[in-house]
């Protein structure tokens, strides 16, 4: 089952293709946006639109036909028939759109995330920002992370050493009051507020130190962004300090912080 899924981790072309495909959800989502796209509400009242149904079922289609015995944990799917059990020791986890909120409101902060999960661990991770047309992906393990424009060559890369001033990124739907509590937690002067697993994404090239999360979030909003920033050369913890794992009851996360150098 695994053979050339180890082959190509190994050798970076997953993650090259994991990024085409990103890319292309991104060209089924970018018609919709500040269109007046409409969302319904699922039970637990986040908010679903045709884009992250259309988008997801491309990723879906196109992972089959590439990686066929590895199977997917996927939001819209998820939240349509549920998943009790972990799927195995390797699984895909993906996200058509991180961001949902921002996107009908016409923001730019939203994300196509697509992750693989291996014991728990995110070992490959891709990060589209449709709006901005901007990839971030992890490459064979121990050779970094990159971003490009679309249609243009990567480039490498890195967490910024810790600055005197660090500046941290925060949830949007935080108070002002709240956020300032949080960034102080964690030695930050500075924030400032962001949709989806962009923050991730804007840490691992070195424009910010750390992500703080206290609130919920779920497996798929976390495991790309987290593979692209620990490739990178940053970390992500839990609330106790070891690495934020995946596979967990419901796919929920608790608290944890994304950090920098």
């Amino acid at each position: 089952m695994t053979e050339r899924l180890t082959a190509d981790l190994a050798s970076g072309a997953l993650a090259e293709a994991l990024a085409d495909i990103a890319e292309d959800a991104a060209r089924v989502i970018l018609p919709y946006w500040r269109s007046g796209v409409v969302a319904e509400f699922k039970a637990d009242e986040s908010p679903v639109t045709q884009a992250d149904r259309e988008a997801e079922a491309l990723i879906l289609a196109r992972l089959a036909e590439l990686y066929p015995d590895v199977p997917a944990v996927a939001e819209e799917d998820h939240a349509a028939n549920g998943a009790a059990e972990v799927p195995g020791d390797w699984f895909w986890l993906i996200d058509p759109l991180d961001g949902t909120r921002g996107f009908v409101e016409g923001r730019e902060s939203f994300t196509v995330n697509i992750a693989l999960i291996h014991k728990g661990a995110p070992v490959a991770g891709v990060v589209t920002a449709p709006a901005t047309q901007i990839t971030w992906r992890s490459a064979a393990p121990g050779a970094g992370a990159f971003r490009r424009r679309f249609g243009e060559v990567w480039q490498a890369i890195r967490v910024r050493n810790r600055p005197a001033s660090p500046m941290a990124l925060l949830s949007h739907s935080m108070t002002d009051e709240e956020a300032q509590r949080l960034a102080s937690r964690h030695g930050c002067v500075q924030w400032q507020g962001t949709d989806s697993s962009l923050k991730f994404c804007l840490i691992a090239e070195g424009r910010f130190d750390a992500y703080p999360r206290t609130g919920p979030t779920s497996e798929w909003d976390t495991a790309a962004g987290q593979a692209v920033l620990e490739a990178a050369g940053g970390r992500v913890m839990a609330e106790d300090g070891s690495p934020l794992r995946y596979g967990k009851s419901c796919y929920a996360n608790g608290g944890f912080v994304a950090l920098g150098g």
